[in-house]
């Protein structure tokens, strides 16, 4: 059910059935989260059900504010504090060890727990009604069925996981992939997902260099080999490669869609082509929609072409290799 996020009895009402143990749909500046209480475990597991996620694979719990980031953490080390000073509110998750007793089927029974603070009006606002009644924090992963292409509209929403789940309608968000998660939770902090936010501002933030995830690394949201994956089959193709595939096509090519930046539209007859964003925010503000929109149209194979090396291109092609891995 479609509700308005402009209008306050919407955030009340919503915020009313968070603290009741009930689903919520909500807008955050990256994607659509699907939300429930994150201290009630029986809440939390609609979500599991519904999306038909493992329950072994960890949410992101989101909190209003850094007061509200305590409850959920045994202890917030420097760094982490230095990265919440930094981005928060906004599209970082700091994974920290985790308050005995807390959140436990958020976390995934991991001794951690991953903690943001979202940036969009309406996720705040529903964080701090909320609050108001008695929710430290509403565990929330991508609002749409385990493994597949994140929401970014509230109609991806509805289209994904039915019109009886309670959807806050906030229009399109304006990242378009999800945060960035570093954990925090050791020694020295680690990039486990790359986002918007590129290493260099992240490591300027911490102070400190990021290393790279090694096989002790808890477990987090979005990280696994495949992922964000749209119904038709994703090849991700350096631009030679997709100019020769391109030029020996036949005249009538089998369900195929083309999304790159460099190739032009109309080189293959019958083929979907849609053109990628030359800057790395446009590109990931349309990613989502894009690989929705293909499927749509009833394409079985989509050819991307790679993004441009560089680290402002890291959280986008994150994405597209987790999608081509399925």
């Amino acid at each position: 059910m479609l509700l308005d996020g402009t209008d306050p009895a919407t955030i009340a009402r919503a915020a009313d059935a968070i603290a009741a143990g009930e689903l919520v749909a909500f807008p955050t500046e990256t994607v659509y989260g699907l939300g429930a209480r994150a201290d009630d475990d029986a809440a939390v597991a609609k979500i599991f059900a519904l999306k038909g996620r493992p329950q072994d694979h960890p949410l992101i719990v989101h909190v209003a504010d850094r007061a509200h980031a305590d409850r959920f953490a045994a202890a917030l080390p420097p760094v982490a504090e230095r990265l919440i000073d930094a981005f928060w509110p906004g599209p970082l998750t700091v994974i920290v060890l985790r308050a005995a007793g807390v959140a436990d089927a958020a976390a995934a029974h991991q001794p951690t727990i991953g903690l943001r603070c979202p940036a969009h009006p309406m996720a705040h606002a529903l964080l701090v009604q909320a609050g108001e009644r008695g929710v430290p924090g509403i565990a929330a992963p991508s609002a749409n069925r385990f493994g597949r292409v994140s929401a970014t509209t509230a109609a991806h929403v509805v289209d994904e996981l039915g019109d009886d789940l309670l959807v806050i309608d906030g229009g399109a968000v304006r990242i378009g992939i999800e945060s960035a998660i570093v954990d925090c939770s050791t020694g020295s902090p680690v990039l486990l997902r790359p986002g918007i936010l590129t290493r260099d501002r992240i490591e300027s933030a911490a102070g400190t260099a990021l290393r790279q995830p090694g096989p002790t690394a808890p477990r987090a949201p979005g990280t696994l080999a495949a992922h964000y994956a749209p119904k038709a089959k994703l090849r991700l193709m350096a631009t030679p490669m997709l100019k020769a595939a391109l030029g020996v096509l036949g005249s009538d090519p089998v369900r195929l869609a083309v999304y790159s930046r460099s190739i032009p539209s109309g080189v293959a007859t019958g083929v979907v082509h849609r053109r990628m964003p030359a800057r790395p925010e446009q590109a990931a503000h349309e990613l989502f929609a894009v690989l929705r929109e293909l499927d749509r149209e009833g394409v079985h194979l989509i050819w991307v072409e790679e993004p441009p090396p560089g680290p402002e291109w890291d959280g986008v092609r994150d994405r597209l290799d987790r999608a081509a891995a399925t």
